[in-house]
């Protein structure tokens, strides 16, 4: 239950105002309770804790707004804090909009308003009356060399990259705040032979065999897999007989990433991911953001998603931890960001894209006539209807995508007049590790975990699958167990290593039990089943081998207190979306391109093929949003 704090001495002040004004309930918050003035604070239950307003009030009127709550989630609850304190400030209400996608946090807001106000001596219900929109000011038009639309990974980067070749951007976001699903992600990025990765304790040799025993058992019939296969074998025997440092190669980034996809995936693309991915990292390093940490994650044959860490050393979650970053490189290059923005139409002109048309929050329309235009709207994953009309088997699935999410710059490139193809529209991916808490909410649990050496158990306390597989066939195993679900399991050690955990900890996620046996008891789960199990996994991590479900990643015996999340499968991604080439260019069903129109991340579709890999999705929107900016400033000239 929310909770509010407010001094007994000022609630006696609030009922004696009350009575006073009973009678005048039509009157405005100023002329019912007038001089008040000082600083007043509520404080109500976020996400994560305690979220704290500080309203400045002067003669009854609201004048300045703080707004604290430090376990809100990074980049979403943080944001909506913010934004919502300057529409508090700017229109002396507390009947302002809640934030898409900190339902939570904005309520806590709002809730915490109220107590700060009552907490003065005034009724927050004078308060309350909804903030009308904004007379539109009339429709407005503006003039750019490159408009991004979409505000999340793939358009700031396209944004930053464009400005830093000498050309005026603007960003349309549909949102109240800029990160879409990028913020969203807990993991890393994927970089195929950076300076980062080393081979500590790991043994590449069971990783890389795995890989090529699946590309010529599966495979042998896909030209591009079987090359790719050909070549790492080559490499590796090279390697084996004389190693040096760490292996790991772009062809072997190149195969994971096509068996990942099930070799549907576009090879030219994920060419230009692979081969682009380590400059990426080392571009990422010169706008501030540093992803040195290396892990394993799902499907990789070897170590390679890159990871921040924060001042203790400790993993932190990469899209909370970059958007802060790329949203401070976008303001520092002046760059104009429309928010509440909704763009509906790509203008074009003699068959080039030309602008955007865009819907603002009062009504207004924002038309923006630009020599380029760079599509960064993110996939669907959070329009059910669209999911559904897509893959029926998915329809009403929860989803940890962001509410922007709608799929609106699909529908945008492919109206009749633009004629964008697009591709693998029906491969849409589930997460397996996604935790529903008790209000309501979809929360994704990081890959990383399992990589860095969790287990997952059926509700009968037993492994059921390698839990560091491709995401589409974990997915597969945990949906067969009771109830679709299932627990997974990390210790002590991991908690105190990922301000990640401690974070769902805090949230009330977890059960927690200092043996095996109290956590049986916290999961409801038989205590000699989950004992035998966890035996069974430190057994498999000393001999290094997996007989029962051939996980070949070693990292981690289970000691101590440990600690168990309840997950489910749910989606996650749309692998599918508007046909690009390796310049970014969107196309039309004959693969002639638009000029013009060019598009990055989640929008485009052929990068993942039938499954996307843990940490593909931050390196698709870097590596594809650098080549998108630089395609649209080259045309733009």
């Amino acid at each position: 239950m929310k909770k509010l704090i407010a001094l007994v001495s000022t609630m006696a002040m609030a009922v004696s105002l009350a009575g006073c004004s009973s009678s005048g309930n039509d009157q405005s918050a100023a002329s019912a309770s007038a001089g008040v003035s000082g600083t007043f604070e509520g404080t109500a239950q976020g996400k994560g804790g305690d979220v704290t307003v500080t309203l400045t009030l002067t003669d009854s009127k609201i004048t300045d707004v703080s707004i604290e709550g430090k376990d809100e989630t990074p980049g979403i609850g943080d944001t909506a804090m913010e934004t919502m304190a300057q529409e508090i400030k700017d229109s002396g209400s507390i009947g302002v909009d809640t934030v898409s996608g900190a339902t939570v946090t904005s309520d806590a807001v709002l809730e915490a308003a109220a107590a700060a106000l009552t907490s003065a001596g005034l009724n927050p219900d004078d308060y309350k009356t909804a903030v009308s929109a904004a007379t539109a000011a009339g429709d407005v038009t503006e003039e750019a060399d490159v408009v991004v639309v979409g505000a999340g990974g793939a358009g700031m980067v396209a944004a930053i990259t464009a400005a830093d070749a000498g050309k005026s951007v603007i960003i349309l976001e549909s949102q109240a705040m800029g990160g879409g699903n990028s913020v969203r992600s807990t993991g890393g990025m994927n970089a195929a032979k950076t300076v980062y990765q080393d081979d500590n304790d790991f043994d590449e040799a069971a990783g890389v065999e795995k890989t090529l025993k699946t590309a010529a058992e599966k495979y042998a019939d896909n030209e591009t897999i079987t090359a790719l296969a050909k070549t790492v074998q080559e490499q590796w025997d090279a390697y084996q007989a004389d190693p040096q440092g760490y292996f790991d190669s772009t062809e072997l980034f190149e195969l994971d990433t096509m068996i990942g996809g099930k070799g549907i995936n576009d090879p030219e693309l994920v060419k230009t991911l692979c081969e682009n991915s380590a400059d990426a990292i080392d571009w990422l390093d010169t706008i501030g953001a540093s992803l040195h940490n290396v892990a394993q994650f799902g499907g990789a044959s070897v170590k390679r998603i890159h990871r921040p860490v924060n001042d203790e050393g400790k993993t932190v979650a990469v899209g909370a931890y970059l958007v802060p970053i790329l949203t401070q490189n976008v303001e520092d290059r002046g760059i104009t960001v429309h928010y509440n923005t909704t763009a509906n139409k790509i203008l074009m002109s003699d068959g080039k894209a030309a602008g955007v048309q865009a819907e603002q929050k009062d009504g207004s329309t924002l038309t923006v006539n630009a020599k380029a235009v760079v599509l960064a709207t993110g996939g669907f994953g959070a329009n059910n209807a669209m999911v559904a009309e897509q893959n029926p088997a998915l329809d009403g699935y929860i989803t940890t995508n962001a509410p922007g999410a709608q799929g609106q710059g699909i529908v945008m490139a492919t109206a009749e007049d633009v004629g964008a193809a697009t591709v693998d529209m029906d491969q849409i991916q589930l997460h397996p590790t996604v935790h529903v808490a008790d209000d309501g909410s979809a929360n994704l649990i990081t890959e990383g975990l399992r990589g860095d050496g969790a287990i997952l158990v059926n509700k009968e306390g037993s492994r059921f699958t390698d839990e560091v597989g491709t995401r589409d066939k974990v997915s597969a195993d945990e949906n067969a167990q009771t109830d679709g679900q299932a627990w997974l399991i990390v210790d002590q050690s991991m908690y105190d290593a990922s301000t990640v955990i401690q974070g769902y900890v805090t949230k009330g996620w977890t059960v927690q039990g200092d043996t095996v046996a109290d956590l049986a008891a916290a999961m409801g789960v038989d205590a000699d089943t989950l004992t035998k199990t966890i035996d069974d996994w430190n057994t498999c991590v000393a001999n290094e081998s997996d007989p029962d479900f051939g996980r070949t990643s070693f990292n981690h015996q289970l000691e101590g207190t440990m600690y168990a999340i309840l997950v489910q499968p749910g989606v996650h991604h749309t692998m599918g979306g508007l046909k690009i080439d390796s310049s970014a260019e969107v196309e039309k069903a004959d693969s002639s391109v638009i000029p013009g129109l060019f598009a990055a991340g989640e929008v485009t579709g052929g990068v993942h093929g039938a499954n996307r890999l843990g940490g593909n999705a931050v390196a698709d929107f870097v590596v594809f949003g650098r080549i998108a900016g630089q395609s649209a400033a080259d045309y733009a000239k």
